[in-house]
């Protein structure tokens, strides 16, 4: 499965330029010292509104997959797509795409390494990869 052209507005445009140079933003509130996904507008736990842009490791552990089954396409075989969700070291959890993953390595705490890549008329986007 191809991921689907994504095009970026005023908001996500940090999240997109830091993603074309691999870096990996949340958002992060000082009041509260709590991170929240990309696409928060308030603190996820206090509610705050002062929430800014900060790079992450872009490291974490898988909680939990999904394998969608693929469908031959033009006489290609079917490829399934692994589709994670991954616990980064700040906190929040990702839905992630896993390309190219071992199905036999999948489990649970599993490390996984946020990498980017740009799908044909569309920002860089997110994908996960699992390391040993």
């Amino acid at each position: 499965m191809s991921l689907a052209p994504v095009v970026r507005d005023d908001f996500s445009a940090p999240f997109f330029e830091a993603s074309a140079e691999g870096r990996l933003m949340l958002r992060y509130s000082p009041s509260s010292g709590e991170w929240s996904e990309p696409a928060a507008r308030f603190c996820s736990l206090t509610q705050a509104d002062d929430l800014e842009w900060r790079e992450a490791t872009g490291r974490g552990s898988l909680v939990s997959w999904t394998v969608k089954p693929g469908r031959p396409v033009d006489g290609r075989p079917a490829i399934d797509t692994v589709i994670g969700i991954v616990e980064t070291e700040e906190g929040p959890w990702l839905s992630l795409q896993l390309p190219d993953a071992d199905l036999t390595l999948l489990r649970v705490g599993a490390p996984v390494e946020v990498a980017f890549v740009q799908p044909e008329g569309s920002e860089h986007l997110p994908v996960g990869l699992l390391r040993s």
